[in-house]
Formats: C-alpha cells, structure tokens, sequence
C-alpha cells in the first residue's frame, strides 16, 4: 500500500521534479507517494472542469480514502494530517490524494472525497502545490513514526 497522486496537468517541471525527488527518497511504505498525471481538457471553464472530473473520478477505487485538494476545504496542521493518512492506512484503505486542473473539480468528486483538504487560504501554482504535497507526505510519515522531524 501506499499513497496514490493523481494530478491533472503537465509533467513536472525540473525544478519541482527535483525537489519532489528529495522527499520521494525518503518516503517509506505506506507513505511512499506514486504520481499518476491526467492530461489537461483541451476544453475552458465548466466543460474542462467536468471532463476532467471524470477522468479523475474513473481513476478511483471504491475502496480508497480519497483526498482532495481545495482551497475551500478544511485546513489541518501537520499532526492532524497524519493521524488521518495513518487511521486510512490501518484500516487497510489505499489512499489516493486528487490535485484537480486549473477550473478546479466539479461537486461529484468534491462528494467522492473522504476528506476535502486546504493547503492555504492562498492559492498555489500546481507544480508548487506538488512539491508541498510531497513534503508534507514526508512529514506525515516522520509524525506518524514519532520521529523528530516535525517541532511543535
């Protein structure tokens, strides 16, 4: 087992590539991360959105703990992240985490979504977006394992 990302854009660019790559390196099962990239609609606003929504929604099990990314969603410190990816893990959920395209996901995988997570208030370019999630990923796992990675 281990995380799943899908991720609607582009490949990584190398800068983020290599800065995913640092904490890729790191991770250990069940946080280990694979990125899965959906191609962009070559479509605008709600017919992008809603292509592109399922082409994310066929890519999920039933049985998956879905995350997705939202600015709208709720905001969590590290810890409590953590504690949420480990509770899906024990309970022997894949976890699959959704980073929808540039108009965002229609209300179908937003109801999908086991938890609807907000990285900030702010809004973040995807490829930022990417290599936060890894690190965050990373530093789930050190939580979880009680190592000392995170200071409170």
């Amino acid at each position: 087992m281990s995380v799943r990302i899908l991720a609607v854009g582009k490949k990584h660019e190398s800068w983020v590539q290599e800065g995913i790559g640092r904490y890729e390196k790191r991770l250990r099962k069940p946080f280990d991360a694979t990125w899965q990239l959906l191609p962009h609609s070559s479509r605008e606003g709600d017919a992008a959105r809603a292509e592109e929504s399922e082409r994310i929604l066929a890519k999920l099990d039933r049985s998956a703990f879905v995350v997705l990314l939202d600015e709208r969603g709720t905001n969590v410190d590290s810890p409590a992240l953590a504690g949420r990816l480990q509770r899906a893990f024990d309970a022997g959920r894949p976890v699959v985490v959704v980073v929808g395209g540039a108009y965002g996901v229609e209300d179908r995988v937003r109801e999908r979504a086991d938890f609807v997570w907000s990285l900030s208030k702010l809004v973040f370019p995807h490829q930022l977006v990417r290599l936060i999630l890894a690190e965050q990923l990373y530093r789930a796992q050190e939580i979880a394992a009680g190592r000392p990675y995170h200071h409170v």
